[in-house]
């Protein structure tokens, strides 16, 4: 009941306030006053507009971004890290420590004056010959295993294949190691 009553006295209160209001005058905008409105809201828009193209091309150029890392990172391979071929033996090499490493050839006959040739990759270098990415010489090999050990030094960080080639008469072979540099 209370309630009904306050709500009645509200509206009254109300509407006596509306009827001492009719009497004040009401201030009349002036011309130059709706024509400063309209300037701010076409200034609003226009700015809003702005930042909304500036916002967008700002996304757009990461969103491109971040397409062209993804494909260069899982499409492209840089040209100095060739591909690894998992048949291949490997090693492992620390830098600027000498390691020996033995090539093993088995011949099923004794072979004299068979040219040997070794092929280092960039940034491996053999004991004894530095600077050198290739070095030949004759040698003969007996019948069975024959060992060859290699001192090499590691004088980069980037790795790659070593070749040896043997080639005697009108015969020849190579064969590959592959080299991690840790």
């Amino acid at each position: 009941m209370q309630t009904e009553n306050s709500k009645a006295d509200l509206d009254k209160q109300d509407q006596e306030i509306l009827a001492l209001l009719k009497d004040y005058p009401k201030p009349q905008a002036s011309a130059a006053y709706f024509d400063q409105a309209l300037v701010r809201a076409t200034h609003e828009g226009s700015r809003r507009q702005r930042n909304h193209w500036l916002m967008t091309g700002f996304g757009s150029a990461i969103a491109a971004g971040l397409a062209l890392w993804l494909i260069g990172g899982f499409f492209l391979t840089p040209p100095d890290l060739p591909l690894v071929d998992p048949s291949i033996p490997g090693i492992t090499m620390t830098l600027e420590e000498p390691r020996t490493i033995n090539l093993v050839f088995a011949s099923a006959e004794a072979l004299d004056a068979a040219t040997l040739t070794v092929r280092l990759p960039p940034g491996i270098e053999m004991s004894g010959f530095p600077g050198q990415r290739e070095v030949t010489w004759e040698t003969s090999l007996k019948t069975g295993k024959n060992l060859l050990p290699l001192k090499l030094i590691a004088t980069s960080p980037v790795g790659g294949e070593i070749f040896a080639t043997l080639k005697h008469d009108d015969r020849g072979r190579t064969f590959r190691l592959r080299v991690d540099i840790s």
